[in-house]
């Protein structure tokens, strides 16, 4: 994989391929709207198995070694996916390989089965799952899978920034609907009650980590869903500037739930 490295700030800037993210929890990631996408599906199906996040890490460091976080349609040989997991080696079929939620599923299982795994370096524990050619090279892409891990599982406020332009993909209820759909898919049964009403979908939420954890998602997935605003506690996230602000009064989301609006 190609990376560019900051000779300022040492971080590694992955190549773009639309409008940007940024994430920053001790340190800073920038990724394009799809490798932020599947990084935070990635992240959220591994919460949904109550996976600790030291494999969310290497799962993240995993699907950027092997594709860039890109959901690729080839590969070595017959390798596909985020992970480049093979059907011919028992992965899944094409089909359920190229799903982004079924490929982290069954990479998470895999992991899971390595005896030891919690305490080995991310490289050894990725590279028992993969059986890869290069068995050392997940190791360099470890930090930036501990930033995007702690951003992605809540554990940092206000730390996924994407700014979104032009024509939004769906508009109104039709967007909330499949926005609503999508965290669903994501998150599984354990997310919490979900609301799509009009132009928004409101999420209840059980503490800080649950909210952030939402929000985050939700501004990761914000390029595909048309989505205009995040609002929880006293922060918000607009698209347009792809910052979060605070905001107070009526504006103000509160701690229990998140608030995602879509453009009208």
């Amino acid at each position: 994989m190609i990376a560019l490295v900051n000779s300022v700030t040492g971080s590694i800037k992955l190549p773009q391929l639309g409008p940007a993210c940024t994430v920053r929890a001790d340190g800073e990631v920038t990724l394009d709207a799809v490798q932020m996408a599947n990084a935070a599906t990635i992240t959220a199906v591994g919460v949904r198995r109550k996976m600790p996040e030291r494999a969310v890490v290497i799962a993240l460091a995993t699907a950027l070694q092997e594709s860039k976080l890109e959901n690729l349609e080839d590969g070595d040989r017959d390798s596909l996916g985020l992970f480049q997991q093979r059907p011919s080696q028992g992965w899944g079929t094409p089909e359920q390989i190229q799903d982004p939620r079924y490929s982290a599923g069954r990479f998470y299982s895999a992991l899971k089965k390595v005896k030891g795994w919690k305490e080995m370096k991310v490289t050894d524990a990725a590279q028992k799952v993969q059986r890869s050619a290069y068995p050392r090279a997940y190791e360099k892409w470890a930090d930036e899978s501990a930033v995007l891990a702690k951003a992605l599982t809540g554990r940092a406020t206000r730390a996924v920034e994407c700014t979104v332009s032009g024509d939004p993909v769906l508009r109104g209820a039709a967007a909330a609907t499949a926005l609503a759909k999508g965290m669903r898919l994501d998150w599984g049964k354990g997310m919490g009650a979900t609301v799509a009403q009009g132009a928004a979908v409101t999420v209840a939420v059980a503490d800080q980590k649950a909210g952030w954890r939402y929000a985050h998602w939700l501004v990761s997935h914000s390029r595909d869903t048309g989505l205009e605003r995040v609002r929880f506690a006293d922060l918000e996230w607009h698209a347009p500037s792809g910052k979060w602000q605070q905001v107070t009064g009526d504006r103000a989301a509160g701690s229990g739930q998140v608030v995602a609006e879509v453009f009208n």
